[in-house]
């Protein structure tokens, strides 16, 4: 090495890498006064049919309709029945009272594993509420919402978790990886992202046929940084597909937090500049917010203006499953989360304007417990865990070809010849 190469650069700095760090860890006091909560229901409201161009303020901002009043503020007010609040707060409480009673069988061992969606609920409760029913959902896999707010039987969820006999997916999915084609749920992929090029193929599909339903997908926001995640952008932009994007940053992926999958740097809704695609950021824990942004993304899909970017901004109350410990990684946030609760929100704001009270609240909560505490009971006569109750052995080979192929039939028979010597009926 000459001395011109040693001394190369000696004058200028050192490359180094940012590794981006979360704010709090276990042990830490947390204050999330770094996070700007905007005034409910100063936020603007294009209209649906506007350029995308001027959506672009609000990927920056974020729209809330629900203010410290407990009243609805705003251009973003869907101005909703108090019937349909009411329903939209029965749907969230229902959803939190089912993962609450299935958290405690998985604790109990009558099935493997669960997801919850504590905190999260008005992110797929409203937004599917306010799409069609025939529109299709591509969920990850904290929407059970979804299928709840379109009225898909516990009894029948309660059924694949417990993978048993009456399972409709005879055992094949990890608890929790619904499908529910009655009310157009598409299946859940445990490999994260797939769901968003699907979602832009169905939208795309959709406008060849000259149809009239859109396509819906969810993905948290650590998953956006998935390669899937930009392709499906891409098309949707360039073929101005009829699809919504929900990207649901809830602060956590898994045990990492938002700044790796990009946080830091911009809001996940300023990613729509760069696709030319309308874009909003919305407070995820504002049922009316969330309702009222999801009805405009529709209805601009259903009217051909294109893909829409949306970013709930929430948090995960809880750990990201029952096999994730969050203490070992973050500190205890979720009571200083400046956004709240969306039952309690909701609930409150009911309260303020004369059309529910704390009484009709507990009457609610427990109306719902005893609903999925029979679901429950209903769904354990057909097996759980462990328990030998499941689909007949030879079903995994059946429902791929329309006809079984001779060497599946050899290998299916053998299976069952070896399993009988093992466990003999």
């Amino acid at each position: 090495m000459t001395d011109r190469q040693d001394n190369a650069g000696r004058n200028s700095p050192r490359l180094s890498l940012h590794v981006p760090e979360p704010r709090f860890r276990p042990g830490d006091t947390v204050d999330f006064s770094h996070i700007a909560v905007t005034e409910a229901g100063a936020q603007p409201r294009p209209d649906e049919a506007c350029e995308a161009s001027e959506t672009w303020p609000l990927c920056d901002d974020l729209i809330r309709v629900l203010g410290d009043d407990d009243h609805a503020h705003g251009p973003w007010n869907p101005r909703l029945s108090a019937d349909k609040l009411r329903e939209l707060l029965r749907l969230m409480a229902l959803t939190r009272t089912f993962d609450n009673r299935m958290y405690r069988a998985q604790r109990q061992g009558k099935t493997s594993f669960y997801l919850k969606s504590s905190g999260e609920e008005a992110t797929s409760v409203c937004a599917a509420q306010a799409l069609d029913f025939d529109d299709m959902i591509f969920p990850s896999y904290r929407q059970q919402g979804c299928m709840i707010a379109r009225g898909y039987p516990i009894v029948e969820m309660v059924n694949q978790i417990y993978s048993n006999r009456a399972d409709r997916l005879k055992g094949r999915q990890l608890p929790i990886l619904y499908s529910a084609r009655s009310v157009n749920f598409f299946t859940i992929s445990g490999n994260l992202g797939t769901q968003l090029p699907q979602a832009t193929g169905f939208a795309m599909a959709s406008a060849m046929k000259h149809d009239s339903r859109i396509a819906a997908s969810w993905v948290g926001e650590g998953a956006s940084a998935e390669g899937d995640f930009h392709a499906a952008l891409t098309f949707a932009a360039v073929y101005n597909a009829p699809v919504v994007f929900n990207v649901v940053n809830n602060q956590w992926a898994i045990s990492s937090f938002s700044g790796l999958a990009g946080g830091e740097r911009s809001t996940f809704a300023a990613r729509a500049v760069g696709y030319g695609i309308a874009g909003l950021r919305v407070d995820g824990n504002d049922a009316l917010a969330v309702y009222a942004a999801e009805r405009w993304a529709a209805d601009r899909a259903r009217s051909n203006k294109g893909p829409t970017l949306i970013e709930f901004f929430t948090y995960r109350a809880e750990g990201h499953s029952t096999s994730d410990d969050p203490n070992a990684y973050r500190a205890k946030e979720s009571e200083a989360w400046p956004l709240g609760d969306p039952i309690l929100r909701l609930r409150d704001h009911l309260i303020a304007i004369r059309e529910w009270s704390e009484e009709r609240h507990a009457e609610m909560d427990r109306e719902l417990d005893e609903e999925v505490r029979e679901a429950q009971r209903e769904a354990e006569k057909n097996g759980i865990l462990g328990h030998g109750l499941h689909h007949p052995f030879h079903t995994m080979f059946e429902d791929v070809f329309e006809e079984l192929p001779w060497h599946l039939e050899e290998q299916a028979a053998q299976a069952i010849r070896e399993r009988q010597i093992k466990w003999p009926e």
